[in-house]
């Protein structure tokens, strides 16, 4: 389970140390729990957005089913996709 506060903590994190690939070693330590991934949102091709920020996106990926696979269920979310947004 991933709470609404948990994703507020990432995003905030985030927005104020920046969020490219370098982010993942503090996240992980930050959520020892969560398993996180670092991507450009234009990589990802899904819809179900978990939180909208100025410069990246996160959502949620469920692996309980030994795969990751983008979920909406906060409750049987593992992990966090930090998805970057180009700057055009």
């Amino acid at each position: 389970m991933i709470s609404e506060a948990q994703l507020a903590d990432i995003a905030g994190w985030l927005n104020a140390h920046g969020a490219g690939e370098g982010c993942l070693p503090e996240l992980r330590q930050r959520h020892p729990d969560m398993h996180f991934t670092w991507c450009m949102d234009d990589d990802v091709g899904c819809e179900s957005v978990a939180r909208e920020e100025a410069g990246f996106n996160l959502y949620l990926v469920d692996g309980s089913n030994h795969c990751l696979a983008f979920t909406t269920d906060a409750d049987a979310a593992t992990g966090v996709v930090i998805a970057e947004l180009a700057n055009d």
